[in-house]
């Protein structure tokens, strides 16, 4: 009988503690599609509450000289502490607001807003006005992503194919030999790179060691034919080519502009592979013996036609969806986001078992083409993003893990190492968006029809540098954000 009286004073208490809600007037509009241009009127009452608040708060802690603390006159605290209260006031005021405005679900922000905190001003009478810009996720209809049509490439595994696959595995751990033979195809070559315009020097890099092959790939051009450029070459020689800067070359001033390259021959190198004997197989991966190694190299292969059937999955259920998304993106954005989309496409390559030559030569590839890539990867996310809330998909803790142990595996760190460099360089919800992102496309090829389609896996033909050909400009170095991030979790170690 008691608990039924009390229960409806306790309510009671609950309720008159409860804020008072904000009355905002918000108005918005839509210079383009991921922009929003955000006006918000705060009304008087609620000026007057916060400051009502602020100054019951502080009156009891108030230090006036001539007066005990906590015992000088409100009036008097008001006129003294009017300044820092209003700026107290303001702050909380803002903070508020954008809280109030983001449960009312104006809009899906996917940034911050820009306020000038300067510009904003509490009145001494009327409501307060202050204004924003954000960026956010577009709104746009949902296309059709149940039952599309969709090609997916197949392989057996042969023996031949895992022969191949350990030779090229075995290129990591062999020795580079000089040798003074002439250079050909498959050999390393160690040369003084420059690049000029019109005969001024524009970029030079020194003792650059690349393999020959068909494709050599700077971060912002390619050189067809370099293996038929270096074919004979010996320590000594110089070799010259052409090549054409990318639209999106990091050195904006040189963007789509033609350099000569010169190539200095200072060494050429061949390959000396390790034996495969029992101590060799333990630092692999303490195999048993070659069997087990082959064995888990075409488990690689399948994790890598795993990847290949994602991508061109995801290249078709993708073109399909974007069809209709033909919304600008501001160029801002694509900036920004440019370097989260190589992040992101960086930890996939490398938990499907890609070698290092391979995942830079992908990496240059998107730098080259950096709006573009960046453009379609985004309209891809917002899409998949609206499916994965429609369909209640997110990222589980073991998700994580499991993500974190492949990449792990691949670089042959520790999970948790991995996981420390990934929380360091703020790129876990990078990792959930590729959590994400990837079981959407699985669900969406649950509700495909498949037809399948020969596989042949690809030779690795790019040879990348980390070299911008038109100079850095203002390319983030990863390289150096990566060997940063490495030395501060070997510091803590």
């Amino acid at each position: 009988m008691s608990d039924e009286t009390n229960a409806p004073n306790d309510d009671a208490g609950v309720a008159a503690e409860e804020t008072p809600s904000l009355d905002l007037i918000v108005n918005v509009t839509s210079p383009s599609a991921c922009e929003r241009h955000v006006t918000v009127t705060v009304s008087r009452a609620d000026i007057d509450r916060y400051f009502d608040d602020a100054f019951s708060e502080l009156v009891p802690t108030a230090s006036v000289p001539g007066f005990r603390v906590g015992r000088a006159p409100r009036k008097l605290v008001e006129g003294r502490f009017k300044k820092e209260v209003s700026d107290q006031v303001k702050g909380n005021l803002l903070m508020d607001c954008l809280e109030k405005i983001g449960e009312d679900k104006h809009f899906a922000a996917i940034s911050e807003p820009e306020i000038d905190l300067e510009a904003v001003e509490i009145p001494e009478t009327g409501p307060m006005t202050f204004e924003f810009d954000i960026e956010v996720r577009p709104e746009f209809e949902m296309p059709k992503w149940k039952g599309l049509s969709i090609t997916r490439p197949t392989r057996e595994f042969t023996d031949e194919d895992v022969a191949e696959q350990l030779e090229n595995m075995l290129t990591r751990y062999a020795q580079l030999v000089p040798t003074k033979e002439a250079a050909k195809t498959g050999d390393y070559v160690t040369l003084n790179v420059k690049t000029t315009l019109d005969g001024k020097l524009v970029e030079q890099e020194e003792e650059v060691v690349a393999r020959i092959r068909p494709t050599l790939s700077f971060t912002d051009t390619t050189l067809e034919g370099f293996d038929k450029l270096m074919d004979g070459a010996k320590a000594g020689d110089k070799k010259t080519a052409k090549v054409e800067l990318s639209e999106g070359a990091p050195n904006e001033e040189l963007a789509g502009k033609t350099l000569d390259v010169e190539f200095e021959v200072l060494e050429v190198k061949v390959l000396k592979l390790p034996e495969l004997d029992e101590d060799f197989l333990q630092e692999l991966g303490n195999f048993e013996n070659e069997d087990a190694l082959r064995d888990a190299i075409r488990q690689n292969l399948e994790r890598q036609l795993e990847y290949r059937q994602q991508q061109k999955s995801r290249e078709q259920i993708t073109s399909l969806l974007v069809e209709s998304a033909d919304w600008e993106l501001p160029p801002g954005l694509l900036k920004r986001q440019s370097a989260r989309e190589l992040e992101r496409a960086t930890m996939e390559l490398r938990r499907s078992g890609f070698g290092e030559a391979e995942i830079r030569a992908r990496e240059n590839q998107l730098r080259q083409n950096s709006s573009a890539n960046t453009a379609t990867a985004l309209k891809e996310h917002f899409i998949l993003e609206r499916i994965a809330e429609e369909e209640d998909i997110d990222a589980a803790e073991g998700d994580y893990e499991q993500e974190i142990f492949l990449m792990a595996m691949q670089s042959g760190e520790s999970p948790r190492r991995v996981r420390a460099q990934l929380e360091k360089r703020g790129l876990m919800d990078v990792l959930r968006n590729q959590i994400v992102e990837r079981k959407v496309l699985e669900l969406v090829q649950n509700e495909a029809k498949f037809e399948d389609e020969p596989y042949t896996p690809e030779k690795n033909e790019v040879e990348a540098i980390h070299m911008a050909a038109g100079g850095p400009g203002d390319m983030p170095e990863a390289s150096e954000k990566e060997k940063a991030a490495e030395e501060a979790e070997a510091a803590d170690e």
